[in-house]
């Protein structure tokens, strides 16, 4: 298992969605600029960037903005511009695909190689690594051997980062010219279509419709629909091959996603490797089907595994929940529900490309919000948990322990990394188990700084000491923090 820091990597759509991942438990994030960050629907203004790069960076998380569309001459001037105002207001690192960016003056600043420069092969990832790029985005189609050759081969030279969960294109590596050339719209300058989440006839070479194995024709399917990838049962294989960040797409997902999947990588890495930089306290337990889930893939991590794709529905289906029985009138079912499932009123269920909400339960009969005709024996699926929803809060702590020893004309207090010395006169308490507990105990109130006691170590006779100069010398240490 690889001894370098694990770091986990949340997509932000904007400052607010940022500011949820690095309260579930992020690392790092990674979030568009106002231009030139391929999703044109979620760029951030300078002034956003600077308040998460602040907020960030007092809990350690590291904050990458997208520079990563493909560029014309002039906008490469413009984004080296933009460059240099992220650099300024501390940006950590820059993604790029548009290796032409090099040749403008760029800041000092870390570059990171998007997946998007087609980073499969051990020579061109040398050569990335040669032009000054920190770290490499790895394509999503290599399995672990291939994973491992390229670890092998660059060793701690270069950083591999390599995606863990979300949608997937159908596409090499997201190099898709399909919507640029049907819509004029190109997926490389951020404005994809998705056409893999359409439907299509499947057709043979007499543009005869091709049947399924049921015998019916493959008519107006979503055939390049891919599943979401979910790689989390397969996070210790993935380190042992060499990889050191795990990323999660979806720069355009709500704050309740990030949330939840975030949380849920955050526990299962963890678990994994009990290398606890901070302390995540959530009101939920975090399940990646309960908020947008097309199914679940890995995705050629173990080579060509089925399904990849479903046909049935390009959106999201949720978690499984039950059988539909049979249907009582237009507006009422039945459905035999797996064991511990509890629907609730407003709740959404679907089945293949369709959908409806709840209007009222009871036992396994629910009236729904439409007319519905549903055949017997059909899966039906919950997209929407109205009551898990609400749930959706966390709140990130940072682990300190905190020693307080004698000194000979005071007390030294130490707060994690920060110490200092204070003069004090000493005076012996006449109740010595409840001094120690009283210099405990007001040491302790962090309250809403972003640091939780791990430990605490008194190391010192239990003087009277007022509560107002405790408390004075542990602010001054954690706002030093």
């Amino acid at each position: 298992m690889s001894t370098s820091r694990l770091t986990i990597l949340a997509p932000a759509r904007d400052k607010e969605v940022g500011i949820a991942a690095i309260q579930a438990g992020a690392d790092a994030v990674y979030i568009g600029p106002p231009k030139f960050g391929a999703r044109q629907a979620a760029g951030n203004s300078i002034e956003d960037l600077k308040e998460l790069v602040n907020y960030a960076h007092k809990y350690g998380v590291e904050v990458l903005v997208t520079l990563n569309t493909l560029m014309t001459a002039e906008e490469r001037k413009e984004a080296a511009q933009m460059a240099a105002e992220l650099y300024q207001i501390g940006v950590d690192a820059l993604i790029i695909q548009d290796l032409r960016l090099l040749e403008e003056d760029l800041p000092p600043i870390r570059l990171h190689a998007s997946t998007q420069c087609d980073n499969r092969r051990i020579k061109h990832i040398i050569r990335l690594r040669d032009l000054g790029f920190k770290r490499v985005v790895l394509a999503r189609e290599l399995t672990i051997e291939e994973i491992k050759s390229i670890h092998e081969a660059v060793g701690d030279s270069i950083e591999l980062e390599a995606f863990v969960h979300g949608a997937l294109c159908v596409s090499y590596s997201g190099r898709c010219y399909m919507s640029e050339v049907i819509l004029n719209r190109s997926a490389n300058r951020g404005c994809c279509a998705q056409m893999c989440r359409m439907q299509y006839d499947l057709l043979d070479e007499d543009m005869h419709e091709i049947c399924d194995d049921s015998g019916k024709p493959i008519h107006q399917r979503y055939l390049l629909s891919l599943q979401d990838m979910d790689r989390s049962l397969y996070l210790k294989e993935m380190i042992d091959a060499g990889v050191s960040t795990f990323k999660i797409e979806g720069r355009l997902k709500d704050k309740d996603y990030v949330t939840n999947v975030v949380a849920y990588y955050r526990k299962k890495l963890d678990e994994l490797t009990k290398d606890i930089h901070c302390i995540v306290h959530t009101d939920f337990e975090p399940s990646p089907e309960k908020t947008f889930h097309r199914g679940a893939t890995d995705y050629f991590l173990h080579g060509r595994t089925r399904p990849m794709a479903n046909w049935k529905s390009p959106k999201s289906t949720g978690e499984f929940i039950g059988i539909w029985e049979h249907s009582i009138n237009e507006r009422q079912g039945e459905i035999r529900l797996n064991p511990n499932i509890v629907l609730h009123n407003g709740d959404g269920l679907c089945y293949e490309d369709q959908g409806f909400a709840i209007n009222r339960v009871e036992g396994n009969i629910i009236t729904t919000n439409q007319p519905i005709h549903i055949e017997i024996g059909t899966p039906i699926y919950r997209n929407l948990d109205t009551v898990y929803t609400k749930t959706l809060h966390s709140e990130r702590r940072i682990p300190v322990d905190i020693i307080f020893t004698e000194t000979a004309t005071g007390f030294m207090l130490r707060i994690g990394d920060n110490e200092a010395e204070f003069a004090s006169e000493k005076e012996i308490s006449r109740h010595p188990e409840r001094a120690i507990e009283t210099i405990k105990e007001q040491l302790c109130k962090l309250g809403d700084t972003p640091y939780t006691v791990r430990n605490i170590t008194i190391e010192s006779a239990p003087y009277f000491i007022p509560i107002s100069k405790l408390n004075q010398w542990r602010r001054q240490l954690t706002q030093d923090l």
